[in-house]
């Protein structure tokens, strides 16, 4: 397990945080644990735990979304209008949800919700290979294109209609909406946006 040992880590020669950080082996501390270390203690204003950054995923997902999407297989068009509830964001860490709720990142007292409209696809034969539109976030709009990795259509013996879908991804950079919060210390400015969504045909 090798040897835990406290050290006070230094920013800069000479300025010590006054931080204590945990470490297995203090000749291997380098800067980004130093930094992670300082910025963790300055969001929850005490000792907590950090793991480093590069290791595991930040994961959530919006349980609130409504909207539309129009579709014209043989015609090769189609359009989406899609409203997403900014507040209904779950991660399954109540603690982690409500900073992403805060003005540091979502901002959802100030803007409950995020928009997402489009009507360029993209084919690849008969099927939706890209999906490009825009999205509102923050109060500021950019275009966005989804990709499709997988999409197709078929007659659900359940509800007696045809039903199309598929997923869809994209990476964003977040500074593009202002959202900068943790940019300069801590956290990436690139986010994965992963769509998967059905359509029943009315």
């Amino acid at each position: 397990r090798g040897t835990v040992a406290f050290v006070n880590p230094t920013v800069e020669p000479g300025t010590r945080t006054g931080v204590p950080l945990l470490t297995d082996n203090p000749k291997e501390v380098g800067a980004d644990r130093i930094v992670n270390t300082l910025a963790a203690h300055h969001l929850f204003g005490g000792p907590c735990i950090v793991v480093d950054f590069g290791t595991s995923t930040n994961r959530g997902r919006f349980d609130k979304k409504e909207g539309t999407v129009q579709f014209d297989r043989a015609g090769k068009t189609g359009k989406v209008d899609l409203t997403i509830d900014a507040t209904s964001i779950s991660t399954g860490t109540p603690l982690f949800d409500k900073h992403l709720q805060s003005a540091d990142l979502f901002n959802v007292a100030k803007f409950p919700t995020m928009q997402f409209s489009a009507d360029q696809f993209r084919f690849n034969g008969d099927k939706v290979s890209e999906v490009a539109g825009k999205l509102t976030l923050l109060g500021q709009t950019h275009p966005v294109t989804l990709k499709a990795n997988n999409f197709n259509c078929y007659q659900s013996p359940m509800l007696k209609r045809e039903v199309c879908g598929g997923d869809f991804e994209t990476t964003i950079d977040r500074t593009q909406w202002g959202m900068d919060y943790g940019v300069s210390f801590v956290m990436p400015k690139t986010v994965r946006l992963i769509v998967q969504a059905e359509a029943i045909k009315q």
